[in-house]
């Protein structure tokens, strides 16, 4: 049975840092290696970065905060039920699967994992249902490696807090213009945004 996933309400003020006070990991990167470039110690990086559960393991296109001033932005505080690392993950699909689509778009995209993450029918996690094998194209072609936009930080966020009905029964989604395979045709269609067609 599906968990029960309680909803924490996420300022809009608090959702992005200042790109001075935050480091984006790249490939190569440790956290000792990026609080010894900001002189900071290790203990003070751990101390700025609670969002990261295991300092041994980061990855590229994480964001770490670097900066101990008091106008640090709080980290947006973590929905109850998924981690950093799924939130992230989650904008990076959406980043990829919506770049170009109105934002409304990018929400629904959003919804449609969550959607899946609540069905009995596929995985429990956001990671399990991104990476389940043969679902969504960013992952075969390593677009999903690639950083989240703002848009798509900010969808993922709003598609958590404020915005889930948006493709309230939505499970898949599709541009029907591009699409190699058809099976979809023959699902309800529950909206439609953009170039994308989404589909109970």
């Amino acid at each position: 049975m599906k968990k029960l996933i309680a909803i924490l309400t996420i300022a809009a003020t608090l959702l992005f840092a200042s790109p001075t006070l935050a480091y984006t990991v790249k490939s190569g990167d440790t956290m000792t290696k990026i609080a010894n470039e900001n002189k900071l110690t290790l203990d003070e990086l751990t101390r700025l970065n609670p969002q990261i559960e295991n300092i041994d393991l980061i990855h590229a296109g994480q964001t770490v905060y670097t900066n101990k001033s008091e106008e640090h932005p709080t980290k947006p505080e973590i929905v109850i039920g998924y981690s950093e690392y799924e939130i992230d993950l989650l904008a990076r699909l959406v980043r990829a699967e919506a770049q170009s689509e109105p934002y409304q778009g990018k929400v629904a995209v959003a919804c449609v994992v969550l959607n899946r993450v609540d069905s009995p029918s596929f995985p429990n996690t956001i990671k399990e249902v991104i990476y389940e094998k043969g679902q969504f194209q960013p992952v075969q072609n390593g677009q999903i490696n690639k950083s989240a936009d703002e848009d798509s930080i900010k969808a993922v966020h709003e598609a958590l807090n404020e915005n889930r009905s948006v493709a309230a029964g939505s499970l898949y989604f599709y541009n029907p213009a591009i699409a190699t395979s058809r099976w979809l045709d023959s699902r309800a269609t529950t909206l439609v945004i953009g170039r994308h067609v989404f589909k109970q």
